[in-house]
């Protein structure tokens, strides 16, 4: 007889001088907000290897997604762009363009249209007005030219299309609690802090740089031990371990870096959070952090 069977959602057996107990939600939570934090140099590499990286703007937020959220246009956009690289996952946030939720996002009889946004490590931005069952096939095809870099004049390549890479700066925090509780209370955290903080220098300067930023949350990234997860667009740097006190240091290092992706060679922003960079296997993101760690 299987003990565990009727377990509610959310809980897990534990051992007891007395017997089996359960453990709800909170208090695994509260266990697993007080694990130790890994030091900065187990980090590096933890970024999952990616050339292209998509959001699906949805109209609810992250806090309302289901611990596992897929849709049939996000699975099939996945399975048709992860051959070569591409990636795809949710976002939200109160000024992205977005079109409207049907009833169940999950169904495939019902129609779901998305707007778009990608990033790679070749061209930088890319928005795609409409994402839909009826021309995903159309979308891989466009996200995969995406991934290419142009020519330049001499015949090079060139490491990002200016005309697609425009000037704003794009900052995704993982909020997903219903798929693990760090994300929602720490990713929480540090996305509060980070709009206060702009809101902060957007008021003592209208023309501070900081306006050039756009928050949004989003999904499940993986490396959830690694909360708060931000990822740094068109940058495609991955950073993890971060907390509200870190941010006014975090969004000063990504102001002062230009915007655009990083090349393979450059120095990591935030070496201390630093988890990888679009573009580079996990072997080559330690490679490059070890390189820059040991000058």
């Amino acid at each position: 007889m299987n003990l565990f069977r009727s377990l509610p959602h959310g809980c897990t057996p534990a051992r007891t001088s007395t017997g089996w107990a359960t453990l709800g939600r909170s208090t695994l939570c509260q266990r697993a907000l007080s694990t130790t934090t890994l030091v900065p140099e187990q980090l590096a590499g933890t970024a999952p290897a990616h050339r292209c990286y998509a959001f699906l703007h949805t109209p609810q937020p992250p806090s309302a997604y289901p611990a596992k959220y897929t849709t049939p246009v996000q699975r099939k956009l996945l399975l048709a762009t992860a051959p070569w690289g591409g990636a795809v996952n949710f976002a939200w946030s109160p000024s992205q363009p977005v079109h409207p939720c049907p009833p169940n996002p999950t169904n495939a009889e019902e129609p779901q249209t998305y707007h778009l946004t990608a990033f790679s490590s070749a061209r930088g931005k890319l928005e795609i007005e409409a994402v839909s069952l009826a021309n995903v096939e159309d979308v891989a095809r466009t996200l995969h030219a995406h991934i290419e870099p142009r020519t330049t004049a001499s015949g090079g390549p060139s490491h990002c299309d200016s005309e697609s890479a425009p000037n704003d700066l794009h900052l995704y925090v993982c909020t997903h609690g219903a798929r693990d509780c760090r994300c929602g209370h720490t990713g929480g955290a540090v996305a509060r802090t980070i709009r206060a903080e702009l809101d902060k220098r957007r008021e003592r300067d209208a023309s501070d740089p900081s306006t050039r930023i756009k928050l949004a949350q989003v999904a499940h990234v993986g490396g959830h031990k690694y909360a708060a997860n931000v990822l740094v667009y068109p940058h495609g740097e991955w950073l993890g371990n971060v907390k509200p006190e870190n941010i006014p240091e975090i969004i000063d290092a990504i102001l002062a870096r230009p915007v655009r992706p990083m090349h393979p060679e450059e120095m990591p922003i935030c070496p201390s959070h630093w988890r990888g960079r679009m573009g580079l296997s996990k072997e080559e993101q330690v490679e490059l952090f070890n390189r820059f760690s040991s000058k």
